[in-house]
């Protein structure tokens, strides 16, 4: 099955390329268009889209997710719309599938982790309702089914049985492998000759630890390679957007010679981009290709590159399959979505934007051997968050991990 749905995938995505051949965004994070369903089927389903405690301006998650249903939806005449919970809980993310449902929208699209909840006390009660999640992983959900029974959850899903506290019947969950693309920023700028790096998280979620992680390993092995010796500031945020203690931890950082920090945590950016032009400082954007928002609102040149998932192209495949027919195929499903091709970079779930910041240290080409090599196996990234990142830190790299600002 799942190598049946990574061939599925990276056709739907050489269509979105085809699609949007002369569009400036990325094929991995694109909103590309897909081939007109039947008139019946559109008529069948009407698409609704909840945003988790952002809002659809976030230039992350919300916003990717957002733009990538309308323009299927307009694309293939069929209703859309999105809903706004009235503040960050589970009881105001069900409130509005209730609503959603009420309104007669069948296909529920949900962006991020804290969906976990609404997914335990929700999908049950709308079982012809077709649930899509992005970004809500195994333990995400055992956590809130366990939760939810009066069970108090390890984090280890081997401990666990999913059937016993989900039901997953009518939902559909793509996770992805943050380790990978976090690996690929790492390297990439420790080989742009970037000696002193930081990781500022948001919340330490698994995601967020993946992406620190490969973020460490990618840095570690590039250094070696280098013979370089380098510096990584290690720290969370503990929240998902930037303000004026996350700010100053970041001025102190900046100041002390940090040159790039990759900023990985929804709004968390803004603290890291402030601090940043303050001393012609870079960045690092996350989830998709942050560029654009970042040097536009900071200056221009601020972003490296991104570390990015396939949100939009993850919406435009389940879209797809579900006005074809073939939801069978994916409901109950918790899909990891990563590299599909060795080959072209483009495909992959997982990646670094056309808007990298090329250089002799790491040109389009060195980023194609790359995935080439993470394809193969021969480039191993590390998931395993039992650990530190100390732990992934080499002879060539020195970490100081700062914990949490908050």
């Amino acid at each position: 099955m799942k190598k049946y749905i990574a061939l599925l995938l990276a056709l739907v995505m050489v269509f979105a390329l085809a699609a949007c051949g002369n569009s400036s965004t990325p094929a991995p994070a694109g909103s590309a268009d897909a081939e007109p369903a039947d008139a019946a089927a559109t008529g069948d389903y009407h698409v609704a889209m909840i945003t988790d405690y952002g809002d659809i301006t976030d230039q992350s998650f919300n916003q990717t997710t957002y733009e990538a249903c309308k323009a299927f939806c307009e694309s293939n005449s069929v209703d859309f719309k999105y809903y706004k919970p009235t503040d960050d809980s589970t009881a105001a993310r069900v409130e509005m599938v209730d609503q959603a449902v009420a309104e007669g929208y069948n296909v529920i699209v949900m962006p991020g982790y804290a969906f976990a909840g609404t997914i335990v006390e929700a999908a049950p009660n709308y079982p012809d309702v077709k649930f899509v999640a992005l970004d809500v992983a195994l333990g995400d959900l055992l956590e809130a089914g366990v939760t939810a029974a009066g069970g108090k959850y390890d984090y280890d899903p081997t401990n666990w049985n999913l059937d016993e506290y989900v039901d997953m019947s009518n939902v559909y969950c793509a996770v992805y492998q943050e380790e990978l693309c976090g690996y690929m920023a790492g390297y990439a700028a420790a080989k742009m000759g970037y000696t002193k790096l930081g990781f500022l998280g948001g919340m330490a979620v698994p995601a967020v630890i993946r992406y620190g992680y490969g973020f460490v390993q990618g840095v570690n092995a590039a250094a070696e390679e280098l013979g370089t010796d380098v510096e990584v500031k290690y720290v969370y945020g503990g929240q998902f957007f930037g303000d004026g203690d996350i700010t100053a931890a970041m001025d102190t950082w900046y100041k002390a010679g940090t040159e790039v920090v990759f900023a990985c945590g929804g709004g968390i950016y803004q603290s890291a981009a402030e601090a940043a032009a303050k001393v012609d400082g870079k960045v690092i954007g996350v989830d998709v290709d942050q560029a654009g928002t970042i040097d536009g609102a900071y200056g221009e040149g601020m972003t490296v590159t991104s570390a990015m998932k396939g949100l939009a192209a993850t919406v435009n495949t389940l879209l797809s399959e579900i006005l074809a027919g073939n939801w069978d195929n994916y409901a109950g499903q918790i899909e990891t979505l990563g590299l599909v091709s060795g080959e072209d970079a483009n495909l992959n779930y997982v990646g670094l934007p056309a808007s990298t910041q090329w250089s002799d240290g790491f040109s389009e080409e060195d980023y194609a051997a790359l995935v080439a090599a993470m394809f193969s196996g021969e480039v191993s990234v590390s998931n395993d968050i039992t650990k530190t990142a100390a732990d992934f830190a080499g002879d060539h790299v020195t970490l100081d991990d700062q914990g949490q600002i908050k």
